[in-house]
């Protein structure tokens, strides 16, 4: 790493990491360990897979909170680059449940396909309440995005202890969010393979169930680097990324409770 006297540029220079190496290998071990897996072999090489792509999550992420803490490897222009890499990634992931409401769609409204169910849900199927539990984590993520908002403006006062607390309020209300969402999974009365209302219910509230884990971690490390005066209110750049990414959740949430929840399970009649 190079000092402010040597650099002649703001860009930071990268030094050799194994990090991009090993987790590509450790996705590859993944992915084939999973294939494997799922056709009745053994798990051995999709746990070692998963345990070297978390160790790589951890090492990689530890480098960057160090060059962070470095006060010359993240200029502006590296802060900048990493906020617009996560409005990049943000944007992927729109794509990425387009494709899960595009699927849902396609089996309930009749001028989108011509194979649309008549009835939705289709005959059999009994869905779940919007109004109970659906409802009741509405409140809760939604709650969570005004903590979370509350913790940002502590933190761009300069007061890391009580941007803190305010995460720490966020954190609980998301791991309450993932305990209701296991309880839901648990008592409903459709299956995954059940049909297509089941395969698109699980698939788009699952991958958000999955994207509100991840995001809980997320804010969980920024607890830890937020106890430990990590951020200022001029270089917070992990912490914008987390409020980014969770707000991202909340958003996707209202989606998924008005269209799959609401709508969907409504006995509405598309023809």
């Amino acid at each position: 790493m190079a000092s402010d006297t040597a650099r002649k540029h703001p860009f930071h220079m990268v030094p050799p990491s194994p990090w991009p190496a090993v987790g590509t290998l450790a996705a590859l071990m993944l992915a084939f360990g999973g294939v494997w897996y799922m056709k009745g072999g053994p798990s051995h090489l999709l746990l070692t897979g998963l345990v070297i792509v978390l160790w790589v999550f951890y090492r990689w992420w530890r480098d960057v909170v160090i060059e962070a803490r470095s006060n010359y490897d993240h200029t502006d222009v590296v802060r900048h680059g990493l906020r617009m890499g996560m409005v990049f990634f943000i944007a992927s992931e729109v794509m990425f449940f387009f494709a899960f409401f595009w699927a849902f769609y396609n089996a309930t409204v009749p001028f989108l396909s011509r194979t649309a169910h008549a009835v939705w849900p289709p005959a059999g199927v009994v869905p779940l309440d919007a109004w109970e539990i659906p409802f009741l984590n509405t409140i809760i993520l939604l709650s969570s995005g005004a903590t979370l908002t509350v913790a940002h403006h502590r933190l761009l006062q300069g007061d890391n202890k009580s941007t803190a607390r305010w995460l720490f309020l966020t954190v609980l209300l998301g791991l309450t969010f993932t305990g209701f969402q296991a309880y839901e999974y648990i008592h409903a009365t459709f299956k995954f393979a059940d049909g297509i209302y089941s395969t698109t219910f699980y698939l788009a509230t699952g991958f958000h169930g999955f994207h509100v884990i991840v995001g809980t971690i997320f804010l969980i490390v920024c607890w830890f680097r937020a106890r430990a005066d990590h951020f200022t209110p001029d270089a917070h750049a992990g912490f914008e990324a987390a409020a980014w990414y969770w707000h991202f959740v909340d958003v996707v949430w209202l989606f998924l409770f008005v269209n799959i929840y609401w709508w969907g399970g409504s006995g509405y009649t598309p023809g």
